[in-house]
């Protein structure tokens, strides 16, 4: 009988500097970075199969399945280079999206401005219509007026449109309707984003805001996924395209298309998806994760095995949040996301002098290209890679195992320049100044997910990764009192491999807001069964089958009078039991509840998800992926305020306790132990750091 071919499953994760590559199959993992190219990000993973083919003899044939994490969507927002977007809405509703919720992140800045919409006025049109909170209709649609507001759409040259019409939620037949006659009359070329399809849910706000991300991205996203899908095929890989979405599971490129507010934090929830399994195979069920790649440091806490999820979230407020408590910085999405925190300070981070004469790291970065001064690619300017290549974190020579050269000399001049001279600094200590003042700003990151969460970030483990983070991580740690570290196999590439341990999953919800003592169990049970048949449809057209479903139900409740709710499974139909379980987080995550107090049921919820394949011993696998160089000798390196000759080591090497100071060196990620601090690896092949003392 002649043999089956190896089947490869491939994982790409795009960040704003390196794209990772993982590789699964036949037994084995193989890793690698690639350049990222953001004048058109899928060429970076078109030169990653011809790298494959090369070094492993694996020809995009043998590639049955590509999951893909990007960065488009969350930047096409930040950076405001979305589609020309014009919204529909109920007549007296088109300033929704300016009068937001009336709340800024900085109370005492005068001069704060918050971001300017993603439509601008002029493009917000008034439809008449009208149904009240029952979903009965008041006044009937103007079809007419509709028909009209798309010739005008049409002679803006408007590339999408949202509609968002008052209680669709309820009822979706007037956006519907309307949505069916802007398609006739404008086509397929403008995209039509209904606020019913994306977010069957109260609050005219946030059900506006997140149809219009929606719409603002639809396009580009759209553009992007087909035209990566049609050169992986062109290229010899037959096998489905699946994107990461910021809930942690993955979606078919079609249904990416359709939805791609769901893709605004796909890269982060690969990381975090990684961090839990690996914790998990580490028994540790509590952990903080860190990424910090090339242009961003992100942070998620991870308890009980499980990731902390939201449906609250802001992209675009110089940190990316889900905080109840920090709100109107950015531009609102109230839909499933792995509740990172994301703040602009990676490698690339361009190191600038305000006006006071104060450090800033970031956010601009100087991405893959120019890059930092060090890759003598062009850039000029101070970066915080720049900075640690002074400090002698960094190999002075290369970095990603000698596949890229590196400059120090480039490093040691745009510090001097840039930030010594200015400030009367020597060049060690500005260094040390620009490192120090990025570990603050990423520990907002972490604590953004802990103590902003009622958590104490000393009862949690760090575990980092990305190509910066082992960098930072035990600085982050000893500036929250966190006492282990933990940097797993192949750190750089850490995220990428978080695609292959994430699920094919959907989710479908919609509102119901009754008092729990009020509510039709009937009700309820009919909502939670057409909800299941919705998502049952959709996992059956990504081809899964019934028997590989795993269905979750999740109800989101808060007391009578709040503003927001909280999430909770839903095992049983029980109301007593589900209203002790609200009383339980509300306390866990406020410090307080209220068992007396009436409380309200909002949404429900079903979450159906898949494993696309086994990852039995993925964990194991990883840590064989790259080959182990061992290191020798040693370099200066800056500690605490004077120069200390410094090891330089190899993970293996850690297989008998190392006492810092000493760097471990690897293809894809450099890990510093400094002084105070202690490593040794444990059974899984991940670093284990004592923090110590300074």
């Amino acid at each position: 009988m002649k043999p089956h071919p190896p089947r490869y499953a491939l994982a790409c994760d795009i960040g704003g500097t390196f794209t990772d590559i993982v590789l699964r199959g036949n037994g084995t993992v193989r890793t690698l970075k690639v350049s990222s190219t953001p004048d058109d990000y899928s060429r970076a993973i078109l030169a990653a199969l011809a790298d494959i083919r090369e070094l492993f003899g694996i020809a995009p044939a043998d590639i049955h399945a590509v999951v893909h994490a990007t960065t488009v969507a969350t930047n096409t927002i930040l950076e405001h280079k979305g589609a020309k977007t014009a919204l529909v809405t109920t007549e007296g509703f088109r300033d929704v999206l300016e009068m937001r919720r009336l709340r800024i992140p900085v109370m005492y800045d005068l001069q704060y401005d918050k971001p300017p919409p993603l439509v601008p006025r002029r493009l917000r049109f008034e439809l008449r219509e009208r149904l009240d909170a029952t979903g009965a209709v008041k006044q009937p649609l103007d079809e007419q007026q509709a028909a009209a507001i798309a010739r005008r759409l049409r002679e803006e040259g408007v590339e999408s449109v949202a509609v968002c019409l008052l209680h669709c939620y309820v009822n979706p037949e007037h956006e519907q309707r309307t949505g069916a006659i802007l398609k006739k009359l404008l086509g397929d070329t403008v995209y039509v984003s209904l606020s019913s399809d994306i977010l069957p849910e109260i609050r005219e706000y946030e059900r506006t805001s997140t149809a219009v991300v929606n719409a603002y991205i639809g396009p580009i996203v759209r553009h992007y996924v087909n035209a990566l899908s049609a050169r992986l095929r062109a290229a010899g890989v037959n096998g489905p395209l699946h994107i990461m979405q910021s809930n942690g599971g993955t979606m078919s490129a079609e249904a990416a298309a359709a939805k791609p507010a769901f893709l605004v934090e796909s890269g982060p929830a690969a990381g975090v998806i990684a961090c839990a399994n690996m914790a998990r195979s580490a028994g540790l069920m509590n952990v903080i994760s860190f990424d910090m790649g090339g242009t961003t440091a992100k942070a998620a806490i991870i308890e009980d095995g499980e990731p902390a999820r939201t449906t609250e979230y802001e992209v675009g407020a110089g940190i990316n949040v889900s905080s109840k408590l920090v709100k109107g910085g950015g531009y609102a999405i109230k839909l499933p996301f792995i509740d990172v925190s994301e703040i602009g300070a990676g490698g690339g981070s361009v190191v600038l002098i305000d006006a006071a004469g104060a450090i800033k790291v970031g956010p601009r970065s100087a991405g893959a290209v120019p890059g930092p001064a060090c890759y003598g690619l062009g850039g000029t300017e101070a970066t915080f890679t720049d900075a640690a290549v002074v400090l002698g974190y960094l190999n002075p020579d290369y970095l990603v195992g000698g596949k890229l050269r590196i400059d120090a000399q480039r490093s040691r001049n745009a510090v001097d320049a840039q930030v010594a001279k200015p400030l009367g600094l020597g060049l060690l200590e500005a260094a040390q100044g620009i490192y120090t003042i990025a570990i603050a700003t990423m520990t907002r990151a972490v604590k953004a997910v802990s103590t902003y969460r009622g958590r104490d970030p000393r009862d949690f483990s760090l575990v980092a990764f990305g190509g910066n983070g082992p960098v930072v991580a035990v600085a982050i740690a000893r500036e929250l009192g966190m006492r282990t570290v933990l940097i797993p196999p192949a750190p750089g590439v850490f995220s990428a491999a978080g695609l292959l341990f994430s699920n094919i999953e959907h989710a479908q919800q919609r509102s119901i807001f009754k008092r729990t003592t009020d509510i039709d169990a009937a009700l309820v049970t009919t909502t939670f069964e057409a909800l299941t048949r919705d998502v049952l449809t959709e996992m059956h057209d990504e081809g899964i089958s019934d028997a590989s479903i795993t269905l979750k139900r999740l109800a989101d409740l808060r007391y009578t009078g709040q503003a927001f709710e909280l999430t909770i499974p839903v095992d049983t139909l029980d109301i007593a039991a589900l209203e002790a379980a609200f009383h339980a987080e509300h306390a866990r995550t406020y410090g307080h509840n209220s068992p007396g107090d009436p409380v309200d049921l909002i949404n429900i919820r079903v979450v159906a998800s898949s494993a696309p394949e086994s990852k039995q011993g993925l964990a194991e696998q990883l840590k064989d992926a790259q080959a182990d160089v061992p290191r020798q000798g040693s370099r200066s390196v800056y500690f605490a305020g004077r120069l200390v000759d410094t090891p330089i080591v190899s993970r293996s090497m850690l297989a008998t306790k190392w006492h810092g100071p000493c760097i471990v060196e690897e293809f894809d990620a450099t890990c510093i132990v400094p002084p105070g601090a202690s490593a040794q690896l444990d059974g899984h092949g991940n670093i284990v750091i004592d923090a110590g003392q300074a």
